[in-house]
């Protein structure tokens, strides 16, 4: 699994523009699963029922999972609208997203390079105006451990920005905990070793 954080949207955005009397109204939402997208775009088929295409695409996971990517032409011409919304999704770097472009058809045909450019470029357009986060990959970790140890403990989750998902204090202390991944192994290794060995440290599950 891949450790590394990556970007996701803060707040949808909206883009529109009018070309050759057709106008292309861009809708990009953050969008954290494939059924999360779907919902995104059937709320804009909904909005715009009387739109002659709702053309669109989708990166449900981490940007660069391609077996997450999905794209449709919805009736324009095949590869004019789906690809090219989609190939500016997924050089934007940005993850769990989902754009979704109505056109309102003027009359006046733009022909397959026009198309290609009106559904691309909208969707280009609205990513200037996006406003990225962070998204952090983490895991939990299980600790349990004599009291004794506690502020030892303490002091390196806090090192590590380790955050206490819960705490049982019985005859033993047994703490859940949630760090970055890709900080897992080393909190884990200097618990370990400040503690000498005393703090059992297990894996609970991966985010």
């Amino acid at each position: 699994m891949n450790s590394n954080p990556y970007l996701i949207l803060e707040t949808p955005v909206i883009f529109e523009e009018e070309i050759k009397k057709s106008v292309f109204i861009t809708q990009i939402a953050p969008t954290s699963s494939v059924d999360e997208a779907k919902s995104f775009i059937n709320d804009v088929k909904r909005q715009h029922a009387s739109a002659r295409h709702n053309c669109w695409g989708f990166i449900a996971g981490r940007p660069e999972n391609s077996m997450l990517w999905g794209f449709s032409d919805d009736g324009e011409p095949s590869g004019t609208a789906g690809k090219p919304i989609l190939a500016q999704l997924s050089g934007s770097g940005i993850g769990e997203l989902t754009a979704v472009v109505t056109r309102y058809s003027g009359g006046i045909k733009l022909g397959t390079g026009g198309l290609v450019k009106a559904y691309g470029g909208g969707v280009q357009q609205a990513l200037k105006l996006v406003q990225t986060i962070e998204k952090k990959i983490t895991t939990l970790l299980r600790l349990e451990l004599d009291y004794s140890l506690i502020t030892i403990v303490q002091t390196e989750l806090s090192k590590f920005h380790a955050d206490e998902v819960s705490a049982d204090y019985s005859d033993n202390v047994v703490l859940v905990v949630e760090v970055e991944l890709n900080q897992a192994d080393v909190l884990t290794q200097s618990i370990i070793n400040k503690s000498g060995a005393k703090v059992m440290v297990s894996k609970v599950r991966n985010n």
